[in-house]
């Protein structure tokens, strides 16, 4: 079983390296980053996955460019996954996602895995001036655009959305860069089975594994692997053994977020009272997460 370190919502922005140093240190697999381009402070859409629809973090919290931000932690460590979950891709050209993310590659050679998504946030793609409604269409040619890309070789595109020819990108990723795309949706879960992985939302064992077990039918259906296919997964409900046990009969990776405490949570990770923005809390939180986790499942 490998485990990622999730790094969404730290607003303490300084302390990001820190952590991912010390989760390299602990035995994690890998750090996971997330993305929103811009922040519409005025917006009607519902937050789809929570009961009342609203989201869980403050308006202004952080979200520093997700390359950039892998790219640093990626000269700070030597070892450690470095991943989106997730980047919305489909807000951006082609092109500059597949700079981008080449780049983090060309410093942190084949530890880069791009995790995308077609959002839902439908006023921040008002705000960039890219119709919301044809998202899921231009991430999937979007992904196609950054494969041709990231050969390294001249090539040429001529999509519904994207046109080009005779185009080269370089330095090209050592070797193939993983996509996983996460949503729950039947698109976002066909489009997860036909490349790399999936990202899971928090859900409960029997579910996770139904559609780790669907999406890789989906897969057998297009005659595609089970081999390279990793999905990415978040349990909510208790962590005991013989779930670690299950998640990782069908091939699962474990996301974690150790000093925040969870309605399902078998123990706690921080003590009493700790001051979640404080470094060495989340250290501590890491490093026991470590012991009675990470430790008794390998």
């Amino acid at each position: 079983m490998k485990f990622w370190l999730v790094l969404m919502g730290v607003a303490e922005v300084d302390q990001l390296v820190p952590l991912a140093q010390h989760a390299e240190a602990c035995g994690f697999h890998g750090v996971t980053v997330a993305d929103h381009l811009v922040m519409p402070t005025k917006f009607a859409t519902k937050y789809p996955y929570s009961e009342n629809g609203e989201w869980f973090w403050p308006i202004e919290t952080p979200w520093p460019d997700p390359w950039v931000t892998l790219g640093v932690i990626g000269g700070a460590t030597s070892r450690i996954k470095l991943a989106t979950n997730i980047y919305l891709a489909a807000l951006r050209d082609p092109f500059t996602a597949a700079r981008a993310i080449s780049a983090v590659d060309a410093f942190a050679p084949g530890r880069v895995l791009c995790g995308v998504s077609a959002g839902w946030l439908k006023e921040e793609y008002d705000a960039v001036g890219v119709p919301f409604e044809t998202r899921g269409k231009r991430l999937d040619e979007l992904i196609a655009v950054m494969r041709k890309l990231w050969t390294g070789e001249s090539v040429s595109h001529a999509g519904d959305i994207f046109q080009f020819s005779d185009v080269l990108m370089r330095p090209a990723p050592a070797s193939p860069i993983p996509v996983l795309c996460g949503g729950s949706s039947p698109p976002a879960l066909r489009r997860a089975a036909r490349n790399d992985g999936w990202l899971g939302l928090p859900m409960t064992l029997a579910d996770n594994v139904a559609i780790v077990e669907r999406m890789l039918a989906l897969r057998a259906e297009q005659g595609l692997p089970r081999e390279g296919f990793t999905p990415i997964l978040s349990l909510a409900e208790p962590l005991t053994p013989d779930a670690v046990a299950a998640l990782d009969a069908v091939g699962g990776h474990l996301s974690a977020m150790p000093w925040l405490p969870t309605p399902w949570d078998v123990e706690r990770f921080t003590d009493d009272g700790a001051d979640f923005r404080e470094l060495q809390v989340k250290k501590d939180a890491i490093s026991r997460y470590a012991e009675r986790v990470i430790a008794q499942a390998n």
